[in-house]
């Protein structure tokens, strides 16, 4: 939104500060209130918009800077504003539609979960009960079934403390970088959602690296900077490997080639006919 409308005043006519200072007005968010008041301040004293983006790297994303930059070396700011308001609000909505398609079987999975517990500490132990009734040898499995009830039954207050420290564990490990990388492993082997993921990163990959190039940034920028945006770590060394290949004079599309797990073999595909019909982006 605030790309936006930004992108809107300044096709109208009017001043970057001008236009800043009628967003600070209008903004009902006080962070973000105060954060733009900062960039108007810093513009009047003569920072590039670039600069004074750079100041919130937690606000806007080095996409959002870089195609600013671009913009105001072309002339052109109120373009490379509005492609960032596409390629934001494309991204948004792809994020949105995964997290609602995941919703349901997680949905599904949580159900199971408290039922699958609700029947080891209630109906279980009726069963168990006839079964020592009956004076028969049980199998390992079923003996191994009474016991986690029994458990459950017995315990419930260590089985819930188990399960919070066990959480706090793994938030902390994922969190480091083989932690995160393990978990990105992980993730891209499941099935169903392994190839979701992967399109999904392929996806962000494209879009970004076309909307850069749109916007007036060099080939190689546009891939550091996407390398700075994807979540996978996978997927991170694969730009800066990739950046590197394009300064010594390798296609983009033989990257992606490459990269063939990681990317659908598509990708590569369009890349490369957008290299020989001299359209990268809009293949991209």
């Amino acid at each position: 939104i605030f790309a936006s409308n930004l992108s809107s005043m300044i096709s109208a006519g009017l001043t970057l500060s001008r236009s800043l200072e009628v967003l600070e007005r209008q903004t009902s968010h006080k962070y973000f209130k105060s954060v733009i008041k900062d960039l108007l301040q810093k513009v009047i004293a003569g920072e590039s918009f670039n600069q004074a983006l750079n100041s919130y790297p937690n606000v806007f994303p080095p996409v959002f800077s870089a195609m600013v930059g671009a913009g105001e070396e072309s002339g052109n700011l109120p373009n490379s504003l509005a492609i960032i308001k596409d390629q934001m609000g494309k991204t948004y909505e792809l994020h949105r539609k995964i997290i609602g398609a995941m919703i349901y079987p997680a949905v599904i999975v949580l159900l199971i979960i408290v039922i699958g517990i609700l029947m080891m500490i209630f109906m279980v132990p009726t069963l168990s009960a006839t079964f020592k009734d009956l004076n028969v040898d049980l199998p390992l499995s079923t003996r191994m079934i009474i016991g986690l009830s029994d458990f459950l039954k017995n315990h419930y207050v260590i089985f819930l403390v188990g399960v919070a420290l066990v959480g706090a564990i793994f938030s902390t490990w994922i969190k480091t970088a083989k932690g995160k990388r393990s978990l990105d492993w992980s993730i891209l082997r499941l099935p169903v959602f392994g190839n979701l993921v992967r399109e999904y990163n392929s996806a962000v990959i494209m879009r970004t690296i076309s909307s850069l190039i749109t916007a007036g940034v060099s080939m190689t920028e546009s891939i550091e900077i996407t390398g700075k945006v994807v979540q996978n770590s996978f997927y991170k060394p694969v730009m800066t490997e990739a950046a590197a290949d394009i300064q010594k004079g390798i296609l983009l599309s033989a990257v992606f080639e490459h990269q063939d797990k990681l990317f659908p073999i598509f990708v590569a595909e369009l890349a490369e006919v957008g290299e020989e019909t001299g359209n990268l982006p809009q293949m991209l």
